[in-house]
């Protein structure tokens, strides 16, 4: 394996790893915010106990979410470093803003909201969590208006040394590769946050003695991964329009408009290879359109069995439970065929039609980035073995006194 291949195995296997990380946390707070409210709303203790209880599952999974983040940060800069001094000034400013949300404000924000919990008022404490939910949203932007960029470059120029300079942020801003994939990403976010909260509860109320707040949680869970499916599958088909006027070459296919292309491109930008594996970006694509199309039949099935609890009191529709709690990876995996056909679909660029893959990666000898990638990829692969197991734990063990203040204990005086 040589260094490029290397490089890109390594950030093809970290980047969609911690995306993982990003569907669940910004699909989560997001529930957690929405139950909390009711709680200020309503008094009701129950709700309480549910935001708690979602809401250390959310803060486990965004703990070790940031450390894969890190991962990549680090790679961007050592492995890409043709990216970096080509585009970094463009490139550079959308993700040193997501770094400022993500690690300065939206941690504060939820470390504050964490040990809050009946130290502050009910309403300031509410505005937290809202705001770790808007400072998630705000940290997907940045990120997709960077990697919007990579897709179809707008806003700049290249210099006389061949730099390229921002010349017009509110067009990185109006990209029209941007807001239907960012919207596309959230609303898919939404749904892997309601299938896992869907997934869990399941599990609990399979048992005999189940808390009660899973019953709710049950039927929140499905709602949210209903409506996130519903508009995943109609955000990822608006897409279609603008990927043929960016990237005519990603779903071109293997006909005569592939060839076309491709000698349209040889001539524009020399000799070589300008399609992308279509095999591996057509079944990706197949993939992820035949389980959403089933997994929304499902939801509906679901979501009309919670009506008078049939999913819970009668014996034949109990076996939706465990489908439901076996369908926790599959948005996940899913997730991963969607960035396979949004990466794998621009190559040979990284920057599409501007910078090939081959003149970004940093000039490391073939052995030093195999190295590299066998290192991180276990590190990258440990953090989410690890992440999963907390959760499991965690969601096994149910709803506790999660972050609630607790007694002193009493010292007993000794009397001489």
């Amino acid at each position: 394996m040589n260094a490029l291949d290397s490089a890109r195995w390594q950030f093809a296997v970290t980047a969609s790893l911690h995306f993982l990380f990003v569907a669940l946390t910004l699909g989560l707070v997001f529930f957690v915010a929405s139950v909390q409210t009711r709680y200020v709303r309503t008094g009701d203790p129950a709700y309480g106990r549910t935001a708690r209880f979602w809401g250390s599952l959310y803060a486990i999974n965004y703990a070790v979410g940031i450390a894969t983040g890190l991962v990549m940060e680090f790679e961007i800069g050592l492995n890409w470093s043709g990216l970096s001094r080509l585009t970094g000034d463009v490139f550079g400013a959308p993700l040193a803003l997501e770094t400022l949300i993500a690690f300065v404000l939206e941690s504060t924000l939820l470390g504050m909201w964490l040990f809050g919990w009946e130290r502050l008022n009910k309403k300031l404490h509410l505005a937290l969590i809202w705001g770790v939910a808007a400072t998630a949203l705000l940290s997907a932007f940045w990120v997709l208006v960077a990697n919007a960029f990579l897709q179809h470059p707008v806003g700049y120029v290249l210099d006389g040394d061949g730099t390229a300079r921002l010349t017009d942020f509110g067009a990185l801003l109006t990209n029209s590769a941007l807001w239907f994939a960012f919207a596309h990403t959230v609303s898919a976010a939404m749904l892997t946050g309601g299938m896992f909260v869907a997934g869990v509860s399941a599990w609990h109320l399979r048992r005999a003695g189940a808390d009660p707040i899973f019953r709710g949680s049950l039927r929140g869970g499905l709602r949210s991964s209903l409506v996130g499916m519903f508009l995943t599958m109609g955000f990822g088909y608006a897409q279609f329009g603008p990927l043929g006027a960016n990237q005519p070459t990603k779903l071109s296919g293997d006909g005569e408009d592939a060839l076309r292309l491709q000698a349209e491109w040889a001539a524009k930008h020399g000799p070589g290879d300008y399609l992308p594996n279509s095999g591996i970006v057509g079944a990706s694509l197949g993939a992820m359109i035949m389980v959403a199309n089933l997994l929304f039949l499902i939801l509906l099935a679901a979501q009309l069995l919670t009506i008078r609890d049939t999913i819970i009191k009668r014996r034949w529709a109990r076996p939706m439970l465990w489908l439901l709690t076996a369908l926790i990876p599959v948005p996940f995996l899913t997730a991963i065929a969607g960035w396979i056909v949004r990466e794998e679909g621009r190559q040979p660029w990284a920057v599409y039609g501007l910078l090939k893959t081959a003149d970004a990666v940093s000039p490391m000898s073939d052995g030093a980035l195999l190295a590299s990638t066998l290192g991180f990829t276990a590190v990258v692969a440990g953090l989410v073995v690890v992440d999963w197991w907390l959760l499991a734990r965690k969601a096994r063990r149910g709803p506790g006194d999660e972050f609630l203040p607790q007694p002193l204990p009493v010292r007993e005086e000794i009397t001489v």
